[in-house]
């Protein structure tokens, strides 16, 4: 019984190829209807009897025991037909010893259904690892070193795959700065992501100024993603020599500037839509940042700020300042921690379904 299709699978016949009736059909579904044996002594005279198999398989029932194969937990696994007794029809004592073989065929085959179910698990999980470990080779080994500058970048998955990445890297003499997040979760996501990912990386490393590259990489994802794929994306440049950083934001807000002097955070909306949702010609201007010392840029995915305890409400925004309003004086890496801490703490152990990237 193929219970998502509603459907009698004949599978396990011989000479016969696999065949599909709706469940409702012939004897056997009368039987998986009612989940009662059915005895019938001639098949021909009896209209429920569906004469297609026979029409197709070339052989002649006339007489048919129908059985419902009922698992342990009283689920109907599927319907058992022994047909054309030797010498007569099927009497009450063929009904008892067919009723033992069924219970015996009912857990046979659950067994086996839990043996594919755990086959295909498997393979699944070993492309989900492969996806993963190619989505983790992406992100920095290591954090670059900038004089004058602390960096620390980490990306956890709620599940194997997920659809987040970020970016620290020195090319040249600028800092390339990443935060990236795909819709969905799994393989597809992981798969946008690493792609964007490595698309940026070259365009700035053939020369790209950041508004090409943005455009041409948003572009090209467009042209390729299926339409209902996008990534929010913090693209940014930083000149260490005057601590300017120039950045677009495709949908992903908000983006957070901590101001050592003041002991507040300047925030920042996007600058553009988010990357594939659509081709764009141009681009609204960057938004330039001037960093003090004691500065802290802040870019965080959804998973962080929509963190949420047993009652759906979410860590939010107000709740990332105040973390960064006392540990600000922390170095990055510590920081992190103390933030992805106090999401948990406010989570109380409800279930995350968000990757968290900082």
């Amino acid at each position: 019984f193929d219970a998502a299709e509603d459907e009698l699978v004949l599978e396990i016949a011989t000479g016969i190829e696999p065949v599909r009736v709706p469940a409702s059909a012939g004897l056997a579904g009368a039987c998986a209807r009612t989940r009662r044996i059915i005895n019938v002594p001639d098949c021909y005279a009896d209209a429920r009897f569906n004469r297609d198999v026979d029409k197709a398989s070339g052989y002649r029932t006339r007489c048919m025991l129908a059985l419902p194969l009922i698992d342990h937990k009283n689920v109907l696994v599927g319907v058992m037909q022994v047909l054309n007794k030797t010498g007569g029809v099927f009497d009450g004592d063929d009904e008892v010893l067919a009723r033992a073989l069924a219970a015996q065929c009912a857990v046979a085959l659950q067994r086996v259904r839990m043996t594919e179910a755990l086959i295909e698990g498997e393979k699944m999980r070993q492309e989900l690892e492969m996806a993963r470990v190619v989505q983790m080779s992406t992100l920095p080994a290591v954090m670059p070193s900038l004089p004058g500058y602390d960096l620390y970048g980490t990306s956890q998955p709620a599940s194997l795959t997920g659809g987040d990445t970020f970016d620290l890297a020195v090319l040249d003499q600028d800092l390339l700065i990443v935060l990236g997040d795909a819709t969905g979760h799994g393989i597809g996501p992981a798969l946008s992501v690493t792609q964007m990912h490595a698309m940026l990386r070259m365009a700035f490393r053939l020369g790209a100024d950041l508004e090409t590259a943005f455009l041409q990489v948003n572009n090209q994802l467009a042209a390729t993603l299926a339409d209902d794929r996008f990534i929010t994306a913090f693209i940014g440049l930083l000149d260490p020599a005057t601590h300017r950083l120039r950045f677009h934001s495709g949908g992903q807000a908000p983006i957070l500037h901590f101001k050592a002097a003041s002991g507040t955070c300047a925030r920042y909306n996007p600058t553009s839509f988010p990357l594939a949702a659509m081709p764009l010609a141009t681009l609204r201007p960057a938004i330039d940042l001037d960093l003090m010392p004691g500065d802290i840029l802040v870019l965080l995915s959804d998973g962080i700020y929509e963190y949420h305890d047993r009652h759906n409400e979410l860590f939010g925004e107000d709740r990332v300042q105040a973390v960064l309003r006392v540990h600000h004086g922390r170095r990055m890496s510590e920081l992190s921690g103390i933030l992805l801490d106090a999401a948990r703490a406010f989570a109380q152990g409800a279930p995350q379904d968000d990757a968290t990237t900082l």
